[in-house]
């Protein structure tokens, strides 16, 4: 899954975040992932094209799409999706 996103989508940073980075996940679980892009111009189109990547695989996925310059604005803010998937969340991918 990883591996996909980094060819075809070339993320800056790829978080696991969600009951699966807590230990807490049962098989019910969806895997929840945070997705850091250089630059976008549409988070929602980008989890999409993600999302349909991912598609084949058999387990629901929650793509969350940002962008450095958002996590450093809103990424300690309360109440959003950055923060715990910053604090809580597993780096699987990071660009050198």
């Amino acid at each position: 899954m990883v591996e996909r996103i980094v060819e075809q989508f070339q993320p800056l940073k790829i978080i696991l975040f969600g009951s699966h980075a807590r230990g807490e996940f049962n098989p019910d679980s969806d895997i929840d992932l945070l997705v850091v892009m250089p630059s976008i111009t549409s988070k929602r189109r980008q989890a999409v094209e993600i999302g349909q990547a991912l598609a084949d695989l058999p387990v629901s996925k929650d793509i969350v799409v940002t962008t450095p310059e958002e996590i450093e604005v809103y990424g300690q803010l309360v109440g959003t999706i950055l923060r715990p998937a910053l604090r809580e969340g597993k780096t699987l991918y990071e660009r050198p």
